[in-house]
């Protein structure tokens, strides 16, 4: 019942539960106790409300902002308690005393205070939002801005000044119960005066040297800061926050470009959520400065998702456009008809070419480029479970997604069988279940599916630890403990090092990454991955949510993976271990195989997931398994040989296309002048340039059909 409240209210937790039915309980109980009149009831009440929407604001709870737009946001409800306390002042016959006159001209006072208040904090909020918002490019010895307004003045300001009250609400039921004024008018001068000193506080910072610089100089800065650095290769992303995931898998390929890197983010809430990189990066909200800014020197542009804000660079002729996408998969995302508008169309391998001939969505063959993927490199070949090991299995389903497919997601209808059969495998077998972030996101049933699985991994796990054929190794399992605790306080430390960068303006300023520090957290973060998996048992079933360990470090502790079609299949696939799909929607198994072409080399599981045996069989004697050789052929297929690497083969491909661009610029050029030349001027230069002026024309076929895609989307 607890938990069905907990969903239907959008709260986290059963204590937000609680925290908002007190405080909504608490406003009948202030009207009442108001009316009876009982000052000490009144002030219990008030202390209730005061705590429980204090706690609730400080969890960020979802029912919070539910109440705004209910016309029950917080400045209404901090004005219905003192309208109480003021029915209360006249239900105790105190209208005619001077603390009820006291009270009234108090609160009047007091939100006369929250219109200059908020008009001030809007202000330095709006002046100090930079057009331009960066991260490893140096603008402090350019422009000059200045620090942050205190944390205490900006940060739940709203609360704040609202909260200043107390001392006035407090003072009245003193003096309401003991009858003395004094007190009352003591905190209605405390109240007032503080209020005023945080208005007054605010002020010097809408003006003079502490607001940064105007648009145009910022941007002037900018363009400065790329005439120096001239970038080569872009990362061009939008999406909303949650897709942040979609650039960062792409974080560490761009480090390793031999050209010259840029990264480049339409909105701000990627760039708090995107990951450290040493990459500069410049996050470009406002389309028209996009347009304005010099990227004259790129010749490159990567994009890692299909979206509309992608016209903005599309449009520029001077650099060659690639979509190389967030994962490589048999989703109709991977053969969205939008990849057209593009120059070339990456894929990781044979795989990804062959989709969009079938798919038939206008991508020509001749535009598609097989490089690999840089990402899955991380990923250890297996080479069969050690002896003395219990075979570990991951189970890793893909979410639900949003059109209710029953063929996204195993968890609804296959989870739970998989499941069991994997905890009561025999021989024994070690389950390692991380399910998708956003499951549970869309469908109730998803979520109640994995809250399911969740309790009967945990209820596995602790009969395992009770059984006696299981012994543990406690001296190595503590110190590897111990290691853990080491490398997440160091972890810690460099993060309390790097400091809170204050706002968005004060982040562009000094928001360069420390290389040295950079390269630190990475090896402590492999550290740390070595120590967690020691740090337990190798036969513990184990649920793994958040962000470490990453997806890639539970392919390399695991011999076998059960999921869903996703990209999920395609990487771990780059291990050649044996792996089975789930066929939620009932297809069949050739039709399956047939529309999925991950699936090919896989054991393909029914939802009652009887012919999970055969997974399990493949990983216990993997000279007995009868797809290794599939799979071998599928890797190739789908990620491209394993010689070149990827990263050579990407790295090519990007010096492949700039020199196409550069080509096609110095076509553009000598067309130019010739048309400006006069007739035997335009003659010669015409003979003096054949091969580049046919070359170009060739090469641009594909830049004018991409423009004129753009313009029509637009």
């Amino acid at each position: 019942m607890i938990s069905t409240a907990i969903r239907v209210a959008r709260v986290g937790s059963a204590a937000e539960l609680a925290a908002a039915a007190l405080m909504i309980l608490g406003f009948p109980v202030l009207m009442l106790a108001a009316l009876v009149p009982s000052v000490p009831a009144f002030a219990a009440a008030a202390a209730v409300t005061y705590l429980a929407d204090h706690y609730l604001h400080r969890r960020n709870s979802y029912l919070i902002n539910r109440l705004s737009k209910v016309r029950a946001g917080l400045s209404i409800r901090f004005l219905i308690r003192q309208l109480l306390l003021i029915l209360l002042l006249a239900r105790l016959s105190l209208a005619d005393d001077l603390i009820f006159y006291g009270a009234v001209a108090c609160f009047i006072a007091f939100y006369g205070l929250q219109a200059p208040h908020g008009a001030l904090v809007t202000l330095i909020r709006n002046r100090r939002r930079m057009p331009v918002a960066t991260r490893n490019i140096d603008l402090k010895s350019r422009i000059r801005i200045p620090d942050a307004p205190p944390r205490v003045l900006l940060h739940r300001s709203a609360e704040k000044i609202l909260h200043l009250d107390l001392f006035a609400v407090v003072g009245i039921l003193v003096s309401a119960a003991l009858d003395d004024s004094a007190v009352g008018f003591g905190g209605i001068g405390l109240t007032i005066a503080l209020g005023c000193l945080y208005v007054v506080g605010l002020v010097p910072y809408v003006r003079g040297a502490k607001t940064p610089p105007r648009t145009e100089a910022v941007l002037a800065a900018v363009d400065d800061w790329l005439a120096a650095y001239r970038p080569e290769t872009v990362l061009y992303f939008s999406g909303s926050r949650d897709s942040a995931y979609q650039v960062n898998m792409w974080l560490e390929t761009m480090e390793q470009l031999d050209t010259r890197p840029l990264i480049i983010l339409r909105e701000r809430g990627i760039l708090n959520n995107l990951a450290p990189t040493t990459v500069p990066v410049v996050c470009v909200p406002g389309g028209v400065h996009l347009m304005n800014m010099d990227l004259s020197t790129v010749r490159v542009a990567l994009y890692a998702a299909n979206v509309g804000k992608n016209i903005h660079l599309l449009r520029v002729p001077t650099m060659k456009h690639v979509f190389i996408g967030h994962g490589d998969s048999d989703k109709l995302a991977s053969v969205n008809p939008y990849s057209k508008v593009y120059d070339e169309v990456w894929t990781a391998g044979r795989a990804g070419r062959d989709r969009y001939a079938i798919a038939d969505v206008g991508v020509r063959d001749d535009d598609i480029v097989e490089v690999g993927r840089p990402q899955l490199a991380p990923i250890q070949s297996w080479q069969g479970v050690p002896d003395g090991r219990v075979p570990t299995v991951l189970y890793a389903p893909t979410w639900e997604g949003w059109d209710g497919n029953p063929g996204n997601t195993s968890i609804v209808l296959a989870g739970e069988n998989i499941v069991k059969k994997l905890v009561t495998a025999d021989p024994p077998v070690r389950v390692l279940y991380k399910p998708h972030p956003f499951t549970g996101t869309v469908s109730a049933e998803a979520g109640a599916a994995h809250r399911r699985i969740t309790a009967l991994i945990e209820k596995a796990a602790a009969e395992r630890a009770a059984d006696a054929r299981f012994t543990a190794d406690t001296a190595a399992q503590t110190a590897a403990g111990a290691e853990l605790d080491r490398v997440q306080a160091r972890l810690a430390e460099l993060a309390a090092a790097a400091g809170d960068k204050g706002d968005e303006a004060e982040a562009t300023r000094d928001g360069i990454v420390d290389v040295q520090r950079h390269e630190e957290i990475a090896r402590l973060r492999a550290e740390w991955n070595d120590a967690y998996w020691r740090s337990f048992p190798s036969y513990e079933h184990r649920v793994i949510t958040g962000a470490q360990p990453r997806l890639y470090d539970c392919f390399n502790v695991s011999d076998g993976m059960v999921s869903d079609i996703s990209s999920v299949v395609s990487d771990f696939i780059a291990s050649g271990k044996p792996y089975a799909v789930t066929d939620s929607a009932e297809l069949g198994v050739e039709e399956f195989k047939r529309q999925n072409t991950a699936v090919r080399a896989a054991t393909i599981l029914s939802n009652s997931a009887a012919e999970l045996g055969a997974l399990l069989d493949a990983v216990r004697d993997p000279s007995a398994d009868p797809l290794a050789e599939d799979r071998g052929e599928l890797k190739r297929y789908l990620l491209g040989p394993d010689e070149p690497a990827s990263i050579d083969q990407f790295n090519a491909a990007v010096a492949h296309l700039a020199m196409k661009a550069d080509a096609r610029n110095v076509g553009q050029e000598s067309r130019t002048g010739a048309a400006n030349a006069d007739p035997a001027e335009a003659a010669e230069l015409t003979s003096a340039l054949p091969g580049q002026r046919g070359a170009s024309a060739a090469e641009t076929d594909g830049v004018a059909a991409g423009e004129t895609d753009g313009v029509a989307a637009g």
